[in-house]
């Protein structure tokens, strides 16, 4: 249940700032958020990451669609336990989510993040989530997860075993 909650509000969070954005911004207007360092800026992005695929809306939509889905089923059957684990696929998943909501609604994602001092894609909050919730877990899955397998068993050494009567 707490996941669950987590991944509704990393989708509201994302939302609210998106549609201040729009309401607030017009197309291509941007505002200081940070001077200097960050800035709002609206924009409307029909691709992926740093634009890769833009203007293939619809197949971005499904294969986000699809990662979800897998992403939701790890997390209902718990492959992967460990609260670290599950913390950071539910950003992932709310992330996700806020994307795929922007994709099947409007056709393209809301993006405003802009960077002033370096090159840099505009971005938002669910990309924000996805990108910690991946380092998150990729540093769960390096550093903890074999930790958490038990110890197989050993076989016991030569010449340790009675089951001989000891001859």
């Amino acid at each position: 249940m707490p996941f669950i909650l987590a991944i509704l509000l990393c989708i509201a969070a994302d939302q609210a700032v998106k549609y201040y954005v729009v309401t607030h911004l017009a197309l291509y207007e941007s505002a200081p958020l940070l001077p200097g360092i960050v800035e709002l800026l609206h924009i409307q992005n029909t691709g992926g990451g740093f634009s890769i695929l833009s203007g293939h809306t619809w197949a971005l939509t499904v294969l986000t669609a699809a990662l979800m889905a897998g992403i939701g089923y790890v997390m209902v059957k718990k492959l992967f336990p460990h609260p670290l684990a599950m913390w950071t696929l539910a950003a992932i998943l709310g992330g996700g989510l806020g994307n795929l909501i922007d994709r099947v609604r409007l056709g393209y994602v809301v993006d405003m993040f802009n960077f002033q001092f370096m090159s840099y894609p505009v971005f938002n909050v669910a990309d924000i989530l996805v990108v910690c919730g991946t380092i998150g877990f990729a540093a769960y899955y390096l550093f903890l997860h074999d930790r958490e397998k038990p110890e197989e068993t050993k076989e016991p050494e030569h010449g340790t075993d009675s089951s001989d009567g000891g001859q």
